[in-house]
């Protein structure tokens, strides 16, 4: 189990719990605790024991839809942020310590409580019970675009992708993955997009810093050029493409062997047709 006091007194020194009453004689001073009457419906300003300091950090973060930011867990309580950071940071550890199903982990500038990876696929085969709805191959390369690439353009996805991405970058937009992030100060000022905290959460990221690097994901040049060279296609030019094996210039239908090129042949086949002129000359001269 985990020990508060353990936890709290690790904090830094500066830690604004003093045993010597100096702040009990300060409110003592001011005239606060005279005339104050017991308010027993709700604890207002810091927690006294040091211990409830442990345990308001994990009621607010357990009941937060959101990440909570240090900043506003020093405001609640009452102490310097980075006496909340080290109280956090040092919960989280004893939670992986005690071999919790859960973990406390920083995400989007905020802290939440989350199950622990090694449990997944249970938590993930109880989320999907039923449901199917998942995001397409290209929504997932559109998002990959604008969280690379952010503030991206709707002109600079489709230039990227190939295709217009206004449908995907709307369903996105929907799932609460991207939204728009500002304008582009040049001509037209287009609409500039980026991913979500919302997109941070699901990633389990504190950052966009924390992707992983495209570099990884990047074929290295001996496999592109194989690819291409199996995309290659070599070109074939028209004149010497001749699909039913006859010339280029024998006309559509007729054979290349009804085609000559001496003349002679030509005339000595129409001498040869019925009726036609004979070497001989006419009958009537030979009389």
């Amino acid at each position: 189990m985990t020990d508060p006091d353990e936890l709290f007194a690790l904090a830094p020194d500066d830690a604004p719990f003093d045993d010597d009453g100096e702040g009990t004689a300060e409110a003592t001073e001011r005239g606060e605790l005279d005339d104050a009457e017991p308010d027993n419906t709700a604890p207002s300003g810091r927690p006294d024991d040091p211990a409830d300091v442990v345990r308001a950090i994990e009621a607010i973060v357990l009941v937060a839809t959101d990440p909570v930011p240090p900043d506003l867990l020093a405001q609640l309580l009452e102490l310097p942020v980075a006496t909340v950071e080290q109280l956090c940071q040092r919960l989280a550890d004893a939670y992986d310590e005690a071999g919790h199903g859960f973990q406390l982990v920083r995400v989007a500038g905020g802290y939440r409580y989350q199950s622990h990876p090694d449990l997944a696929p249970y938590v993930e085969r109880f989320v999907l019970e039923g449901q199917s709805a998942r995001l397409s191959a290209a929504a997932l390369e559109t998002l990959a675009i604008v969280a690379y690439k952010q503030p991206i353009s709707r002109a600079q996805v489709a230039a990227i992708r190939g295709v217009d991405p206004d449908a995907v970058l709307r369903t996105l937009q929907s799932r609460g993955y991207v939204d728009q992030a500002g304008r582009d100060p040049g001509p037209g000022q287009a609409v500039l997009w980026g991913t979500t905290p919302q997109f941070l959460e699901r990633l389990g990221l504190d950052s966009v810093a924390d992707l992983p690097p495209i570099a990884d994901f990047v074929p290295g040049a001996d496999v592109v050029e194989a690819l291409e060279a199996g995309l290659r296609v070599e070109p074939v030019l028209i004149e010497d493409f001749d699909p039913t094996g006859e010339p280029a210039d024998a006309p559509a239908g007729q054979p290349a062997d009804d085609l000559s090129d001496d003349p002679d042949d030509a005339d000595d086949t129409d001498g040869d047709r019925v009726g036609g002129p004979s070497e001989e000359g006419p009958s009537g001269d030979g009389a």
